[in-house]
């Protein structure tokens, strides 16, 4: 689908797959369909839901995009419960409290890695996981009475009904090839983009290159900006300079590495050797081994990896030294219409 085999059998092959996609499409959008006309019940929480989520997969910014606007809505004394599905983590499917805004309670490897990179990011953010996202916020309302609700990768999950939904789409290939699985990436036909209220394109380019991808919606134009390095055993954050001396490995297991390692490279920091592991890496001791051999075969001194990947490394910071999770934050050009949006809340 990427373009990079393109031998005779690859294509028949992508020629079957993308066939596969038309029925694929259709069922989502009945099922859409049955959700708006009622044919599917929904339910909704009696505090106002927030959802983030995208059309394509892999990553476009959902984690630093919650968490910009879970501490907006802090900032101005909001008690802010972050429902996730827990994906990738051993308590998937369980309703479960990740962080009642003041401990941790469950590891990434039980809540899996993006709950628990967010509870670190955040003080005083709550976290409850679960695959009934309406039955884990009212879990959420018995036991830690928030004022408001972030659904996390939500856009499909069309049981809970939401208050704002927020469409996240990367400026640069906004829908992709257009298709959904099995023949492209899209999780949904473009045509979905409609149930969106605000859309938020990341990774944007300059103004005058811009086209706004879902017509009629309220846009908001963001980048992503690193914007520095946390030692992975904990202590004070430093900036880039000091890992444009060293010798420098960058790892990560996250959609996007590639988006990483150019992010690094953005900001003065030119790694001599990257390694990248699957999306959602558990990181345990092959893992772990083929770190350290690079870091022994490169000679590097400094180690850089990502938030996400950090939280499931803690285990091993005695091994890693000279490791470093980088800070991944979302910076908007103007993020008037989404502060509207949130203030119309009730």
């Amino acid at each position: 689908m990427e373009g990079k085999r393109s031998g005779l059998g690859d294509k028949a092959l992508l020629g079957l797959l993308r066939l596969s996609s038309r029925p694929y499409a259709a069922i989502l959008r009945l099922r859409a369909l049955g959700y708006r006309l009622g044919l599917i019940p929904s339910h909704r929480l009696p505090r106002p839901v927030i959802s983030v989520g995208n059309l394509v997969l892999g990553g476009t910014g959902k984690t630093p995009t919650v968490a910009w606007l879970a501490a907006h809505l802090m900032s101005q004394g909001k008690r802010v419960c972050v429902l996730s599905r827990g994906y990738g983590g051993s308590a998937e499917g369980e309703i479960r409290i990740v962080c009642d805004g003041e401990k941790l309670l469950l590891t990434p490897g039980e809540a899996g890695d993006e709950p628990c990179q967010l509870a670190g990011m955040l003080p005083g953010l709550m976290v409850v996981i679960g695959s009934n996202r309406y039955r884990a916020g009212l879990h959420a309302l018995e036991k830690l009475d928030p004022d408001v609700f972030i659904l996390d990768d939500g856009y499909q999950h069309l049981k809970l009904e939401r208050d704002l939904n927020l469409l996240l789409l990367d400026a640069t290939t906004p829908f992709d090839n257009g298709l959904t699985l099995p023949g492209g990436f899209l999780r949904e036909a473009p045509a979905a983009a409609g149930r969106a209220d605000l859309v938020i394109c990341t990774r944007s380019p300059e103004a005058k290159e811009r086209t706004a991808p879902v017509a009629g919606k309220p846009t908001c134009w963001t980048k992503h900006r690193l914007s520095g390095m946390i030692p992975l055993g904990g202590g004070p954050a430093a900036g880039f300079e000091a890992a444009q001396g060293p010798r420098v490995m960058a790892f990560s297991g996250i959609a996007n590495p590639g988006a990483f390692f150019d992010g690094l490279e953005a900001v003065g920091v030119r790694p001599v050797t990257t390694l990248s592991f699957p999306d959602h890496v558990s990181y345990g001791e092959p893992e772990l081994a083929a770190i350290l051999r690079l870091k022994t075969a490169s000679r590097s001194t400094v180690l850089l990896t990502t938030q996400k990947d950090a939280v499931k490394l803690l285990p091993h910071a005695g091994k890693l030294s000279g490791c470093f999770a980088v800070v991944l934050e979302v910076e908007f050009e103007d993020s008037r219409p989404l502060e509207a949006a949130l203030a119309r809340l009730r």
